[in-house]
């Protein structure tokens, strides 16, 4: 079972599904998996809160798999910014040959990745900001819907726009992001000209995801109405998980006039590692997309990868085939 596309040709993998650098769950038990099952896994350096430690994680990434795997590195504004060029270094050194980037003006970092013949994929929001990293010299595109998880940008368009209108302008692989879980929508998403899909809530939902059961028991359970659009006034709109908390920062931005001090304590990120340790899914924020909608079960990584490129091959020599006359 394989389906050869330009991505999976150009960056040297067997399928052509993508899990993306995700906080908090990029670590080598959940990106082995996903390499050895034919994916592209990628380990989020900010996770590891040293570049030392982002090595040792690499490291020990290469001791589970022989398969190729990337890391993510986002790259946001702030007053003290991470050591980024010493996690560029742990990078370049790791032997990693393909790199995800986010976020904000990643010219820096692509020069210097693709001065070591690391090739980098650039995840974006929008088709301008696709253009504007393509001509940086990124290899890639992974292009985000308004319905993923995590920041889905301001201009809130959903991927059946947003891919082939992407599709149509940028000329290297594109991968398509944000509400994808089975074999269905890699066939759609490749119809509409990407190249390839990038998941993440999705693979949160597997048994190799180093996050509670509770965590994964509470997507299956949610259908594709449970999530909140948070920072929507502060413009830095994030999609997270319909909870108790995120229902309260909802409100305190409803009632007008909030600033980050007023929901700070709601959204801190200790808070929210700590429900994750505890297994309380209404203890903090969590990042998660409408596609919950479409999760009913938690299979291996393997399963999963499997089983949407067996959907996706019956859908195109079954149903599709059946159609045209």
């Amino acid at each position: 079972m394989a389906i050869q596309t330009r991505f999976t040709e150009e960056f040297g993998i067997k399928h052509p599904i993508v899990q993306g650098g995700m906080q908090w769950v990029g670590y080598a038990e959940m990106v082995a998996p996903v390499a050895n099952a034919g994916g592209l896994g990628f380990l989020t350096a900010l996770t590891q809160p040293t570049p030392e430690d982002l090595a040792k994680e690499i490291a020990r990434t290469k001791k589970m798999t022989d398969k190729p795997f990337g890391v993510n590195l986002t790259i946001l504004p702030a007053i003290k910014p991470p050591p980024y060029a010493e996690y560029r270094q742990a990078i370049i050194e790791g032997g990693i040959k393909i790199v995800e980037t986010a976020g904000y003006k990643p010219q820096e970092h692509i020069d210097h990745f693709k001065q070591h013949g690391i090739k980098v994929i650039h995840k974006c929001t929008a088709v301008r900001h696709a253009l504007s990293a393509e001509r940086m010299g990124a290899d890639a595109i992974s292009i985000d819907g308004f319905e993923c998880a995590g920041h889905p940008g301001e201009d809130d368009i959903p991927g059946l726009i947003l891919i082939p209108a992407a599709a149509r302008k940028v000329r290297v692989p594109m991968l398509a992001s944000g509400g994808f879980a089975d074999g269905a929508g890699l066939v759609a998403a490749l119809a509409l000209g990407a190249d390839g899909i990038n998941m993440g809530t999705r693979f949160c939902v597997t048994q190799e995801a180093p996050i509670d059961d509770a965590f994964k028991r509470q997507m299956v359970e949610n259908d594709e109405r449970m999530t909140n659009l948070i920072f929507r006034t502060l413009h830095n709109t994030a999609r997270v998980m319909k909870n108790a908390v995120s229902d309260e920062v909802v409100e305190i931005e409803r009632k007008g006039g909030a600033k980050f001090e007023d929901v700070q304590h709601l959204v801190a990120g200790v808070r929210g590692r700590k429900a994750m340790a505890d297994g309380d899914t209404d203890g903090g924020i969590w990042s998660a997309g409408m596609v919950q909608g479409l999760i009913n079960d938690i299979p291996t990584v393997k399963e999963l990868i499997d089983g949407i490129i067996s959907h996706a091959e019956s859908i195109i020599h079954g149903r599709l085939d059946r159609m045209t006359v």
